[in-house]
């Protein structure tokens, strides 16, 4: 007689598509035939099937509640995942990273990384795993009020552990303590930054329904800003990235191939406004395309 093959509840939600709690509650209320305990753990039958649910209609799940539970859930090949390599990936491929794409995902997915006859920066490494706390974070945290505290832990998760973390003049979460330029522009003075940031957050949170419009000139603003040594660009995208989610509007990540258009939107922004905006609403709609793979509807 065959051995009947069991497998837990964390696995059946992987194969499923669901919850590990929602497994695990389908097991207590009886809905998968042949489950069982053994102490705290379930044991469930390997072709046990997902139990139907009743035929009703139901509104789709916002993204920002579906990344939420990915994330938690840590499923593989999924919105979550497939977000967290290529917002990484491209944010810090624009400032100079040399990993690819595919060690990008290979430290998100094992944690570790080959460099067989290959030099690779240890920076790299480092500030792409903060990236993926980052983003984690802003997913998280998505709700919150955007404020200066949240900013500046942003940059912390980022620049933590770095070779600019034990240098004496580059304060990690912390504002730059000296000048500095983007684009050849001038951005504001060490002493300037505070009362600046917090000025650009209250006109900013005037308006309670922002608009993809006011969310790039916010990003404008605040790279003109500049409040930190380094590593603004990569906190400023994540930003963007964090108040479309937080306003309803479908995110978008700058790809390298973006990143001229990118910039040139960013120098022309108050005369030209189109180029940033064009150049964001291309990349949304890449993200839409995403979306749509993952078969999750645009609210």
């Amino acid at each position: 007689m065959e051995t009947r093959k069991y497998i837990s509840a964390a696995e059946f939600a992987i194969r499923n598509g669901i919850a590990e709690r929602t497994a695990r509650h389908y097991c207590a209320i009886g809905k998968i035939e042949g489950a069982f305990l053994t102490g705290k753990t379930w044991n469930i039958p390997e072709n046990a099937p997902i139990p139907l649910r009743r035929a009703k209609k139901k509104k789709p799940m916002p993204l920002l509640d579906i990344l939420r539970e990915q994330m938690e859930m840590r499923l593989p090949g999924g919105i979550y995942h497939k977000t967290q390599i290529e917002l990484t990936y491209n944010s810090n491929h624009i400032e100079g990273s040399r990993l690819t794409q595919e060690q990008t995902r290979f430290i998100f997915e094992t944690n570790t990384i080959g460099g067989e006859n290959e030099i690779l920066q240890v920076d790299d490494i480092i500030e792409t795993s903060n990236h993926f706390r980052c983003v984690d974070y802003i997913i998280a945290r998505a709700e919150e009020k955007l404020h200066a505290a949240f900013i500046c832990e942003l940059h912390a998760m980022l620049k933590s552990g770095t070779s600019d973390s034990r240098k004496s003049w580059f304060s990690v979460g912390r504002y730059k303590q000296l000048p500095n330029e983007v684009g050849g522009l001038e951005t504001a003075a060490p002493e300037n930054v505070a009362t600046e940031l917090q000025n650009l957050l209250h006109q900013y949170h005037t308006k309670k329904h922002k608009s993809l419009d006011d969310i790039l000139d916010f990003h404008h603003r605040f790279e003109l800003i500049h409040p930190f040594q380094d590593g603004n660009g990569r906190v400023g995208r994540l930003i963007m990235f964090k108040e479309c989610l937080t306003n309803g509007i479908i995110p978008f990540i700058i790809t390298d191939e973006l990143k001229m258009f990118y910039y040139r939107g960013l120098r022309h922004w108050p005369n030209i406004p189109g180029y940033l905006r064009d150049t964001c609403l291309t990349a949304q709609d890449e993200y839409k395309l995403m979306m749509q793979r993952f078969r999750i509807e645009e609210r």
